[in-house]
């Protein structure tokens, strides 16, 4: 059942761990919905994490950064089709409607990051923002830590590249545009669909797409290189919408763009099939076959540089349309990598006293 302004319909555990099922206590609030004939209101927690490091390394060949920073985990936007749902079931959450309103927030991070780019051998390349879950969610506002994290990276002059589905990216362009004038910052906003009605329940609580397109004018006239993401195409629900959304992007100042079509990992498949059910009944078989025609028989492709992409004639239609309209739009100008030769190490407490 559709619950107002979250994006799953379901809550169930995990099995992949051997985690227990969480059961009802026999409370009479377990019957509330029963009673009431609708669902009861979900508010958002935030627990607090202490890991002892905040650089999340890959060498995955199809991804094109090395390292990550999370400040947090889960994320209020309650996007359905998030690939970083099942991470909740590490915490014996669920990662249906836990992952969007059990969220943690990792306020050591600033600190544990100063203290990784110290280390004698630490070498510098760019630190990729928003890969897992968004810096910019809601409680970022009163949390602040994607902030101070990149305050650090300033003072480091170190580069970055953030990926968000929210203006609030601009309340720190007075870090980020000085930044990107010496070549160490980068923003690419998500756009996934411009039509109201479908980013409401396919991304409940991320900022109106509007307000994303004057993210991309605010970031670009400061002069931070912004990018459009169309990430993910969803067939026959978003995927009429790619020549519209880079037009948009462009017509506010974007100066790249990129797609993904949507994958489906794990737990994401069944919460985003009971979500078709719910808002797409009439067409939810025929989402779900082309997403299997995109991912070979499947819902999913684990495989490098397929799994991006997708394969067979939907995801060469795809590439064809995005390789044209970018071109259509100008959005196909390269740019230089962001420079990672001003990197200085973070002064110690005493620092200053050998300046």
């Amino acid at each position: 059942m559709a619950r107002n302004g979250r994006g799953a319909t379901l809550n169930t555990a995990s099995t992949r761990f051997n985690l227990p099922q969480r059961e009802a206590d026999g409370d009479w609030l377990d019957e509330r919905e029963a009673i009431d004939g609708a669902p009861p209101p979900v508010r958002t927690s935030v627990g607090v994490l202490t890991p002892r490091t905040i650089l999340s390394y890959n060498r995955s060949p199809d991804i094109g950064f090395d390292r990550s920073i999370n400040p947090y985990n889960g994320c209020e936007h309650g996007c359905i089709y998030c690939f970083a749902r099942p991470s909740h079931a590490y915490h014996d959450l669920s990662p249906g409607l836990d992952f969007e309103t059990r969220l943690f927030a990792k306020p050591d991070a600033p600190a544990v990051l100063r203290a990784e780019l110290a280390k004698p051998g630490y070498r510098p390349r760019p630190i990729a923002f928003g890969t897992n879950t968004d810096p910019y969610q809601p409680i970022e506002a009163e949390w602040r830590i994607a902030r101070a994290c990149i305050e650090v990276l300033a003072e480091c002059r170190h580069p970055l590249t953030i990926t968000t589905k929210s203006d609030r990216v601009t309340r720190d362009l007075d870090l980020l545009a000085p930044m990107a004038a010496e070549g160490l910052a980068s923003v690419a906003i998500s756009v996934t669909s411009l039509d109201p009605a479908v980013a409401r329940t396919l991304e409940p609580r991320a900022p109106h797409p509007r307000k994303r397109l004057a993210a991309i004018s605010a970031l670009t006239a400061a002069g931070v290189p912004c990018f459009v993401s169309i990430a993910p195409v969803i067939p026959a629900i978003t995927d009429g919408e790619i020549e519209y959304i880079l037009e948009q992007a462009a017509a506010a100042g974007a100066c790249g763009a990129f797609f993904l079509p949507v994958r489906l990992p794990w737990e994401v498949a069944p919460l985003f099939r009971a979500w078709l059910d719910t808002h797409f009944p009439d067409r939810a078989e025929k989402v779900m076959a082309i997403i299997r025609s995109l991912r070979g028989g499947r819902v999913n492709d684990h495989d490098f540089f397929t799994r991006m992409q997708g394969s067979g004639p939907w995801a060469e239609l795809l590439r064809t349309r995005f390789r044209i309209a970018v071109r259509r739009f100008g959005l196909d100008q390269r740019r230089p990598p962001l420079r990672c030769d001003r990197f200085r190490p973070p002064r110690g407490p005493q620092g200053e006293l050998f300046d």
